[in-house]
């Protein structure tokens, strides 16, 4: 009895690399995975630093987001929290957020991934890295074995709670928020020490303690950089060198 062996032409690869050169690849890549992500009908899943390989279609931002968003996709996008303030990318993510992508950061993001409709998993694949240290151009990696979607996807069910989501729009900027505390967001949100900052505003380091202190109960943030992210996310620090 002769059993006949399953047409595997119609099943999906399991593991598909969409490979680039440095000369000409970059725009054929960059255009499967919008393909793919054009593709989407409930959930994208976005994990990414903004480091990503020139070129890398994984960790950029993408015009299909906004489309995707405004045909009902929903979406879910974790990045570091530098991100907030990161000349170009606050803007994206605050475009993002307007359209209605759920946006939360975290100090740092220990994956790069899209996942679609918990479908498949979209990852850098990178190559020889350059003089750099930094890859020279990253292929793509695009997974629909259950076990790497199921993983990557638990991982951001973990992390998700514990991030600090970015508001959509500007809050108003409370009352009693003079100058200084601005000059003080403003210097936190660049990394200064408490030293320096006191050096800075002319006061002591028990003052800028004390401001500090007063600020983050007030933001409801966890650490002073934190402190500063959200006030910028919020607004507050527009102005801050000018008044």
């Amino acid at each position: 009895m002769t059993q006949s062996l399953p047409d595997l032409r119609e099943a999906p690869p399991r593991l598909a690399v969409l490979q680039g050169h440095a000369s000409c690849q970059p725009v054929s890549r960059h255009a499967r995975v919008t393909a793919k992500l054009a593709a989407a009908q409930r959930e994208v899943l976005v994990v990414s630093s903004l480091r990503g390989a020139p070129g890398d279609p994984v960790t950029a931002f993408r015009r299909i987001d906004h489309a995707n968003l405004r045909r009902g996709v929903r979406y879910r996008m974790l990045f570091p929290d530098h991100a907030r303030i990161a000349a170009g990318a606050s803007q994206r993510l605050a475009q993002l957020a307007q359209d209605g992508a759920e946006i939360r950061t975290m100090p740092a993001v220990p994956v790069e991934a899209l996942v679609v409709d918990r479908a498949f998993a979209i990852v850098p694949a990178e190559r020889q890295g350059g003089h750099d240290g930094r890859a020279d151009v990253a292929d793509v990696a695009v997974f629909r074995l259950p076990s790497v979607v199921a993983t990557i996807t638990e991982l951001v069910e973990c992390l998700w709670p514990s991030a600090v989501p970015l508001t959509a729009s500007p809050r108003p900027r409370p009352a009693g928020l003079d100058r200084r505390d601005r000059d003080l967001l403003s210097l936190l949100s660049a990394g200064c020490t408490d030293e320096s900052a006191a050096a800075a505003l002319g006061v002591s380091v028990r003052t800028v303690r004390r401001m500090v202190s007063s600020l983050m109960d007030r933001l409801g943030a966890r650490s002073r950089f934190q402190a500063g992210a959200k006030a910028a996310d919020r607004g507050w620090l527009e102005g801050a060198a000018d008044d």
